[in-house]
């Protein structure tokens, strides 16, 4: 087990997007960081290790996070891995929803499993899952926004049963954020929709909200949403 002073995090989809916004500030903020990806890393520091993993190949998931809990137990988890694939009723891809439930849902869950467990061992745990403000269900969005109400559901189950330990498990379900997969061509036709604020929600600010988690032990269980005004209507 390591003897560093420096708190270690595992974040899944570290390479880009919401995860690499996250990794940079809890870097800056002094955190170790185990960045879990099937892109390579973009970060340079000695205090970031990166692991290249395809979180849709789930034997891949157990090889790797087996051998790494055993190295040392992560105080906080912040799943960000995911992908958008869109359609409408009546023409939705199978494939697609099977993907997504694998990348968002299931390797969240075999993850949890076992660095959940650590956690309750060790006393202390936060566990933020990036859900997205569609949870709620938007046309052309079903496949998608049923794994993001899955990923809202497990952290409030999760914190039901992990309160008493000590650790915190929380969703955060930002609107249309600018990352790479808001331009992402296999949208479909479905364009992202500006929030009332007239901008995207910044990756950084979403990272702001997941660091003041990881440092908030009396919220657990609340799936809160950085939408612009969008869930104000």
């Amino acid at each position: 087990m390591s003897t560093s002073h420096s708190p270690l995090a595992l974040i899944t989809g570290a390479s880009s997007g919401i995860g690499l916004a996250t990794t940079h500030l809890l870097i800056k903020k002094g955190w170790r960081v185990w960045g879990l990806d099937v892109q390579t890393g973009a970060i340079e520091s000695n205090q970031y290790t990166h692991h290249l993993i395809d979180l849709l190949n789930e034997p891949e998931v157990d090889s790797l996070i087996k051998p790494l809990l055993k190295l040392e137990t992560p105080m906080a988890w912040i799943h960000a891995a995911g992908f958008l694939r869109t359609g409408r009723i009546g023409s939705l891809n199978l494939k697609d929803g099977t993907d997504m439930w694998q990348a968002h849902v299931q390797s969240c869950i075999q993850i949890g499993n076992q660095l959940i467990e650590q956690m309750k061992v060790a006393k202390q745990g936060r566990v933020v899952l990036i859900s997205s403000r569609v949870w709620r269900g938007v046309a052309g969005r079903s496949q998608y926004a049923a794994t993001k109400a899955a990923l809202a559901s497990l952290a409030r189950s999760w914190a039901s049963e992990m309160a008493p330990h000590a650790i915190t498990v929380n969703a955060v379900s930002p609107a249309a954020t600018d990352t790479p997969m808001l331009m992402d061509a296999r949208r479909d036709g479905e364009p992202p929709r500006l929030p009332p604020i007239g901008r995207y929600i910044d990756p950084q600010e979403v990272a702001q909200l997941i660091e003041f988690l990881l440092n908030a032990p009396a919220i657990t269980g609340q799936n809160i949403e950085i939408c612009g005004g969008s869930s104000l209507a």
